[in-house]
């Protein structure tokens, strides 16, 4: 993202202190979904290095990498591959544990969600630890999709 665009859009996300327990700053994109012009920038900016290439699906993970995941679908024109929590999906799934900072999770994926080969570009919203988007590429590649990238609006050090 050029500077310009990366500031703007930095200013249209909100930061709560102490949430949710002290000593984290948590990044609030519903301030950026809920301005159009916003969230447009944002969408576009994620779009831009993958237009004109080759993504069949594009994977979003559990929760808000499905509202931006799926706008960048719409705008790549192909599909939207949901990555849930463990137990949230009605159809045969893998799954892939992950580290947290006290404990494990579990995110999953139905078996038949990409066909062998596909070309996936793995959206969330904001990228840590990279604990959760490492299990989704990991996860992914289990079922035989080949991953183009990762992206994310927020990047924290």
């Amino acid at each position: 993202m050029e500077a310009r665009r990366h500031v703007a859009l930095k200013d249209s996300i909100r930061s709560i202190p102490d949430y949710p327990k002290p000593g984290i700053i948590f990044r609030d994109i519903t301030t950026l979904l809920s301005d159009p012009r916003a969230f447009r920038r944002a969408v576009d900016a994620l779009v831009h290095p993958y237009a004109g290439g080759r993504i069949d699906q594009v994977a979003g993970i559990e929760a808000r990498g499905f509202i931006l995941g799926g706008a960048i679908a719409h705008q790549l024109s192909c599909g939207f591959v949901p990555i849930r929590k463990k137990g949230k999906l009605p159809h045969k799934t893998v799954s892939m544990a992950y580290a947290l900072e006290y404990g494990t999770d579990e995110i999953e994926i139905h078996v038949d969600a990409v066909k062998p080969g596909d070309k996936v570009l793995l959206v969330d919203d904001l990228i840590a630890t990279g604990g959760t988007a490492t299990a989704a590429v990991n996860l992914l590649q289990k079922i035989g999709a080949e991953i183009v990238a990762a992206c994310f609006v927020i990047d924290l050090p």
